[in-house]
């Protein structure tokens, strides 16, 4: 029986559900333990969740946007079409994986938890390891050089 190959990048789970396990896990655990929050006033803690959050959001869209516009999948669990390397990209190979960090370090920092922005850079790792060493494999081998010529003058992250 002959195996069949599959046209994605086989990720470990939906990267916004990794962010959002990280994230809830860290509030939990700040809960569980009666942490003391953060040591930021409530007012500038909040401004900058805010900003944050917001940064982030717009981050993603944009990102979100050029993939539509090429007329690629966003969701990683569905073959990729096109290799974008304009508008964020030009900067980041990953421009929607750095707005959900953001969008993170937001949420943590409104929520109070230290926990959670304890927990971000083994998520970062998760991410790393589970989502984009397998998307950049995926990509080889569907782009080849083109996306060797691209990971070769863009960062990972930033």
């Amino acid at each position: 029986m002959a195996t069949e190959t599959k046209d994605a990048p086989g990720v470990i789970a939906p990267p916004p559900l990794i962010f959002a396990a990280f994230l809830l896990a860290g509030w939990t655990i700040d809960r569980l333990l009666g942490s003391l929050g953060l040591p930021i006033e409530t007012p500038v803690r909040n401004g900058a969740a805010v900003g944050l959050i917001v940064l982030g959001l717009l981050l993603e869209m944009w990102a979100g946007g050029f993939f539509r516009r090429a007329g690629t999948n966003v969701i990683p669990y569905k073959p990729a079409t096109v290799l974008v390397t304009d508008g964020p990209y030009r900067f980041s190979r990953n421009p929607m994986y750095v707005g959900f960090t953001i969008t993170y370090l937001g949420l943590a920092i409104g929520l109070g938890s230290r926990w959670a922005l304890l927990l971000l850079p083994v998520c970062l790792l998760v991410m790393t390891w589970g989502v984009i060493l397998r998307e950049e494999r995926y990509l080889e081998g569907k782009f080849g050089q083109a996306y060797l010529d691209y990971r070769g003058r863009v960062r990972r992250w930033l």
